[in-house]
């Protein structure tokens, strides 16, 4: 394993409008309001995140916004208008409609494979949509794979303990693998997880 700074678990949350807020990871497909404050010129409704996951601007041309959080992809654009348009500009970015994405759940689960998911979704909800884990499942032990910044990363939670409400559920991603029971998996990832020192951190390997 690489030395990286862990990422925790990201939280999604949905506002009243039904657009979704906080940390979701911004994906290809979803479209998005970006207002820069007392400039409407550079504020737009339903920008739409093409396939190289960017969106086009004026002055300052296309921004990363796929695999980003919206503060985040607020943060590039408010630094490159502030470098020569504006002074201490404002950047507010809302989701306000999630693309589907697909999401693998495999392991011990009764229908492993891709399956679709729009929004925001937790890691209960997206083992319920492979109908459940199995009967042998050893529930103590579920990986979520991710990627990060590029580089692949892993957590590991206890699904029983979140069925029971004794953990908190977390939120799952377009692109995540979900493993429930990590017996399933080969040797070498079996070793990998075994030196993930906590849950619910995601951790590069």
């Amino acid at each position: 394993m690489t030395a990286a700074e862990p990422a925790d678990m990201q939280r999604v949350e949905v506002g009243p409008t039904g657009s979704v807020q906080s940390e979701y990871r911004i994906g290809v497909g979803d479209k998005i309001n970006v207002r820069v404050f007392q400039v409407p010129d550079l504020s737009f409704d339903a920008l739409v995140i093409d396939t190289s996951g960017n969106v086009q601007m004026p002055l300052i041309g296309a921004v990363r916004g796929s695999g980003r959080t919206p503060g985040e992809m607020a943060a590039d654009i408010a630094a490159r208008l502030s470098t020569q348009y504006l002074r201490d500009p404002q950047v507010t970015v809302t989701v306000t409609e999630a693309a589907s994405q697909k999401i693998t759940i495999d392991g011990a689960v009764t229908r492993p494979g891709v399956y679709e998911m729009r929004g925001s979704t937790s890691l209960l909800q997206a083992v319920a949509m492979a109908e459940g884990p199995t009967r042998l499942a050893d529930l103590s032990k579920v990986a979520v794979f991710r990627t990060i910044d590029g580089r692949r990363s892993v957590a590991l939670f206890d699904l029983a303990s979140i069925r029971q409400g004794r953990a908190e559920d977390p939120q799952v991603f377009g692109d995540d693998v979900v493993v429930v029971d990590i017996s399933r998996l080969n040797s070498a990832l079996r070793e990998i997880l075994g030196v993930v020192p906590a849950l619910s951190i995601f951790r590069p390997f």
